[in-house]
Order: structure tokens, then C-alpha cells, then sequence
């Protein structure tokens, strides 16, 4: 399949990274036709052209291609399976590509309903947070057959710039997840890095100057240790969203017999905030459990 402009691209989840994910489509001149649950959420992708459907059975029936970014494994569950869902909607060697960081399990599931409709089925989980999207610049962890991944790369590099197979279906879940697992412990490190600065009488701005270029470097640490700084805990990414990414990652930890004590104290601390009210914050706001702590 050659990815031109003529092809028909569907575009699920218009939350804060997938808004700007198809927004970059649509810039490089794709057809886009958008669905989210709360329409007003897409409007501005309307007015710049992107088609509004009425739901995933009409996006899927009319789409060469489909990209899905949602929220939860119960959401990816729904949008493709079941009467309305795309697996039994999409026409035969329709190309659909979920983005949600969620179970491998269920991307192995996708793949195998897939396969016996016709259909091309990619797992592609993203990291890179709203920055990553807007600059389509996401890193971009694909699980499924070299054929697939060869056809959508075009189209993958509109949307992130480092862009790897990782093996057969579910291989780019089990992929975030180990991004996940370096994040959870990361963030404790770099927070618990500004509160010493904090209390060591520091500019924890200078101190970044020192410390983000050495040893001690991480895009956590660059991009969202000066949120830390500034107050600023508005969401490139989702407590509860991390939340539900760290607990899937413990379960298939568990399920290989592997210990992750940095997880679960990344997720203790998160799960505390959320109870807490911070669930709609930023992960950046893991800062108010130690100013509170």
C-alpha cells in the first residue's frame, strides 16, 4: 500500500496528544476524518478541515487507515471490538493502528481479530508527551509484521522521529512499558532532586544547568523539571493516565516474574495523589507530594 494523499485517514481520540497528532496529518495534506467522544474537543480540527463522523462504526466504514489514541485498555476494548467497533466495520486491508499505551495482551488479541477480517493491525504505542506531538518529534514503539510497518512509516514520520519495529504484535506495548518502568523511577529522582536544591538554599533553575547535560540527564529532567520549578502542573500527560500505564506494567511484570520496586513506589506516590485530587494534573505535579510530604 503507497500512503498517498488520497488515502482516507481516521483519526480516534482527539485528547492532548492526539489533537496535535492529527493535526500534523492534516498539514501534510492526509485526508483526516476525526471521532472522539466529546465532539466539542475536535471543533477547531473541524473548522481547519478535518471531517467530523458521528461514531467509530462511520469513521471505520469510510477510513483506507485507521489511528486510535484513547485513554484506557477497557476503551481500546470498545472501540474495537463488538458490532459497532472498527475490526468488524473496516473494509478489507484497512491499516489500523492503535497508539493508547495499553495492554500487550490486547494488542495481540487486535492482531489475531484482524488478521482473520483482512485486515493490516499495528501496535504503536507514542512517548514523547504533548511537546513530542505538537513538534511531531514522538518516539514511536511498533509491534507487528515488517510488511505493515514498511507501508505506514511514511506516515509514521509525520507524527515522531524515532520510529522502531520492535517484533510481532503486543512487541510495542511491552516496549512502553519498559519506557513507562524508566519513567516512574526517573520522575521520583528528578523531584526529589529539586526539593534538595530547594532545601539546600540553591536556584534549582542553575542547578538544572549543571545537571541536565551530565550523568544525571533524562527528558524528564529537561522538559518537565521546570514546570516542577514554575508551579506549572497543567497535563502534557495524565497522572491517571500514568496510573493506569504503571499498573499495566506491574501486571505483566508479575506475569514474568519480575520485581519492580521503583514502579511500585513511583505508583504508590502517584495513586496517592490521585486520591488527593491530582489525577487531571500533569505528572510534573508529583512535586506537591513532597512540598506536602
Amino acid at each position: 500500500m503507497e500512503c498517498s494523499m488520497n488515502k482516507t485517514i481516521g483519526f480516534i481520540g482527539i485528547g492532548v496528544m492526539g489533537k496535535s497528532m492529527a493535526r500534523n496529518l492534516m498539514q501534510e495534506g492526509y485526508h483526516v476524518q476525526i471521532f472522539t467522544r466529546t465532539k466539542e474537543k475536535a471543533s477547531d480540527l473541524v473548522e481547519q478541515g478535518a471531517i467530523w463522523k458521528n461514531s467509530v462504526t462511520a469513521l471505520s466504514r469510510s477510513s483506507d487507515i485507521i489511528f486510535s489514541i484513547v485513554g484506557y485498555p477497557s476503551d481500546v476494548e470498545e472501540i474495537y471490538f463488538g458490532e459497532n467497533g472498527i475490526i468488524q466495520n473496516a473494509s478489507t486491508d484497512t491499516y489500523i493502528i492503535d497508539m493508547t499505551t495499553s495492554n500487550p495482551k490486547l494488542a495481540k488479541r487486535i492482531a489475531e481479530a484482524a488478521e482473520e477480517k483482512g485486515l493490516h493491525a499495528l501496535d504503536a504505542p507514542v512517548s514523547g508527551g504533548d511537546i513530542g506531538a505538537r513538534n511531531g518529534s514522538l518516539a514511536i514503539m511498533v509491534g507487528g509484521k515488517q510488511k505493515d510497518f514498511d507501508a505506514m512509516l511514511p506516515i509514521f514520520e509525520i507524527m515522531g522521529e524515532n520510529i522502531v519495529l520492535q517484533g510481532p504484535a503486543g512487541a510495542g506495548q511491552h516496549t512502553k512499558m519498559a519506557n513507562q518502568i524508566t519513567i516512574a523511577s526517573n520522575m521520583i529522582g528528578v523531584t526529589e532532586a529539586i526539593m534538595y536544591a530547594k532545601k539546600a538554599g540553591l536556584d534549582p533553575t542553575r542547578v538544572l544547568e549543571s545537571i541536565s547535560t551530565g550523568a544525571a540527564g533524562s527528558w524528564s529532567l529537561s522538559n518537565l523539571a521546570p514546570r516542577m520549578i514554575n508551579g506549572d502542573d497543567q497535563p502534557g500527560f495524565y497522572i491517571k493516565h500514568f496510573i493506569k500505564d504503571m499498573k499495566i506494567a506491574l501486571e505483566s511484570a508479575k506475569e514474568m516474574d519480575l520485581t519492580t520496586p521503583g514502579l511500585e513506589l513511583s505508583l504508590k506516590l502517584y495513586t496517592e495523589l490521585e486520591q488527593a485530587g491530582e489525577g487531571d494534573k500533569g505528572t510534573q505535579a508529583l512535586m506537591k507530594w513532597f512540598e506536602q510530604g
